[in-house]
């Protein structure tokens, strides 16, 4: 398929309104943007008249370039074909191509008709209106299709992602039951990278993978997983493999798990078997039985064996082999690929063209002269050279990689990275290696006998402690002592209280109070208490307190005073006229006359800049003519 066509390369469809939005920004930029009432009529017709078109043919380049790179299912292969009714249903896809279609020539319809009307139009306003409902009318036909271009953006997206399948190559076809080891298998031979989980329908797309063999190369297509139902009954992932089955002209390696740790039975692969034998014919066939390193053929009871009895019956090849231990895997390509390569030299030979080709052929036999025996000569260097590289292997044992130990291991794996270290000396590889700080070795600043010592200092404590010398003694405490710990006591307890009142006044400030009103207290009242407290009283008449209680009361009995008027410098009232700004600190008619013709005089530059003042920043024409009447193309613009 990719020799005749490449999907990653189809155009992006952009939404409705992206569309729209391309092709006018398009028309604006490649068309004349200024005409005037004063020109010729006929010339602004041509203006309108050019956008229109304009317009027209690139909505129909765009939409004849979307349809011309999608796909035509008449005109691809079957297995393609086939494969797009699967995935994205061609009744769908044929109607989205379509109304695209329709869309393009109802374009190009109203393009034509305001064209038509244009030439009729006696005004530049008509003119213009015209144009509008025409672009209007181009725009509303295009946001109609924005289901058929999402859907067939979709679509575009996911025909990128299909892997390139050539349907006349060398191809081998992995088939069969879900999690019977098909994957495996492909990334076994080949350089593909197929994801692997121990559960079913791990592979939900079709997969492929190349590989080299007799200077060839080899397409190896994995599939999904197939379950014995009915074709009807079948989801979209096994339509994919039947699909495969039935278009590519392929060797057939029908994959069995002999465990039956698939979770299917072999009387279930077989009668799979059976359900899409149909599909096999004239093609090669292969029984390839999986996991043997679980369980082999020969350990199999006689009731399991009898279901290879029909596949032998048929002339059907069975090859075991794992994929877990490689056992086998590297037969089973080469018998696959040797039975397509004689398989297809088969069909070309009974095609017509083979004779006209063997016509011009001669192939010629040698014939043997005598019976004389005539050994190739080698050199005795080059063979004494051979034997001395010649190892030999070890038969059944196979390195094992770290993978290997990781699987073995499970949870008791730990990554030995000094194992591989290239020393002198192979007894120094788990060696302490020195801790450097400070261009300093850690080591020679630790004490060999430190813990020794420490154990000593530990043995001396407890014997102190026995002996009884950290025992303090309470009665043996002094005077001196004695006080400050009852001096201690009363701070902690006054510290105790200062906490608390702060506790208490904070919460206090938190919760909201009731203000309550400040009620007068009497003179007799005030001075009774404090005479009782041992103040003396008699002779207060002087005293601040006195003297407020007569401000206050005097103060309620007056009248209120009215609010105070506020006055200038000069004592003018601030509700009267003030002085203008012009004569403001002038003294006399000579003064104000010297002072307006310094200002006359000052004006003078502001005047020729057209300015009111010095603040003044106003542009009158924000767009001169010279820099943006007429149509600009690149590199234009540098004049700003």
């Amino acid at each position: 398929m990719a020799s005749q066509y490449n999907f990653k390369k189809i155009i992006t469809i952009p939404t409705a309104q992206d569309f729209i939005d391309i092709i006018l920004s398009k028309t604006q930029r490649k068309t004349p943007t200024v005409v005037h009432k004063q020109y010729k009529i006929s010339r602004i017709r041509n203006f309108y008249l050019r956008k229109i078109k304009f317009t027209q043919q690139s909505f129909h380049d765009k939409l004849q370039l979307i349809l011309t790179e999608f796909p035509k299912l008449e005109e691809v292969h079957p297995f393609y074909a086939d494969l797009m009714n699967v995935l994205y249903d061609k009744n769908h896809y044929k109607l989205a191509l379509g109304q695209l279609s329709i869309a393009k020539n109802l374009i190009d319809n109203v393009a034509k008709d305001y064209g038509r009307m244009l030439k009729f139009a006696d005004s530049l306003y008509r003119c213009k209106c015209l144009k509008k409902a025409a672009l209007g009318r181009m725009a509303t036909i295009v946001k109609r299709q924005n289901q058929s271009l999402q859907y067939l953006e979709q679509v575009r997206q996911h025909l990128s992602r299909l892997p390139s399948i050539d349907p006349n190559t060398r191809t081998l076809l992995v088939c069969g039951y879900p999690n019977v080891g098909k994957s495996s298998f492909l990334n076994k031979i080949t350089r593909a990278d197929v994801e692997v989980q121990p559960y079913a329908f791990t592979t939900k797309s079709l997969y492929v993978g190349h590989t080299d063999y007799k200077y060839l190369r080899w397409q190896v297509v994995d599939t999904p997983g197939i379950l014995d139902h009915s074709l009807e009954d079948r989801n979209t992932i096994e339509m994919q493999a039947i699909t495969a089955l039935a278009h590519l002209r392929a060797a057939i390696l029908y994959v069995m798990d002999v465990s039956e740790t698939c979770g299917y039975t072999l009387e279930e692969q077989l009668n799979l078997f059976n359900n899409i034998k149909v599909l096999f014919t004239n093609k090669p066939l292969l029984i390839v039985v999986n996991k043997i390193d679980i369980k082999r053929l020969d350990e199999l009871p006689e009731d399991k064996k009898a279901v290879f009895e029909q596949f032998r019956k048929d002339d059907v090849r069975i090859i075991e082999m794992s994929t877990f231990s490689e056992e086998g895997v590297i037969e089973v390509r080469n018998e696959a690929c040797d039975r397509l390569l004689a398989h297809r030299v088969d069909i070309k030979l009974k095609s017509r063209k083979v004779n006209d080709v063997l016509n011009r052929l001669h192939v010629a036999q040698p014939l043997k002269r005598d019976d004389r025996v005539r050994a190739p000569f080698i050199p005795e260097g080059v063979i004494q050279g051979l034997e001395s590289m010649q190892v030999t292997p070890s038969k059944g044992t196979k390195k094992k990689t770290e993978r290997d130990l990781e699987v073995e291991l499970e949870e008791d794996y730990h990554l030995d990275l000094r194992k591989t270290w290239s020393l002198e000396n192979n007894d120094e590889r788990y060696d302490v290696l020195p801790e450097i700080h400070g261009n300093k070795n850690i080591a020679d600043f630790i004490d060999p006998d430190i813990m020794a010592k420490l154990e000593e200092l530990e043995r001396e404590e407890e014997a102190r402690e026995q002996a009884g010398f950290y025992d303090i003694d309470e009665s043996e405490d002094d005077e001196e002592t004695t006080a400050i710990r009852k001096l201690a006591k009363k701070i902690r307890y006054k510290r105790q209280v200062i906490i608390g009142d702060a506790r208490s006044k904070k919460q206090a400030r938190r919760t909201p109070s009731v203000p309550r009103p400040k009620l007068p207290i009497a003179r007799e009242r005030l001075e009774n208490t404090m005479s009782e407290l041992g103040i003396d009283m008699d002779n207060k008449e002087d005293s601040h307190y006195v003297a407020k209680m007569h401000e206050t009361r005097s103060r309620s009995l007056s009248r209120p005073e009215t609010k105070r008027k506020r006055e200038d410098s000069e004592g003018n009232v601030r509700s009267s006229s003030k002085r203008p700004r012009d004569q403001s600190g002038i003294r006399d008619v000579a003064m104000a006359k010297k002072a307006r013709k310094v200002n006359k005089i000052s004006q003078r530059k502001n005047n020729l800049d057209a300015r009111i003042g010095e603040s003044d920043r106003r542009v009158f024409v924000k767009r001169p003519k010279h820099l943006f009447s007429g149509k600009r193309s690149s590199g234009k613009t540098d004049r700003r």
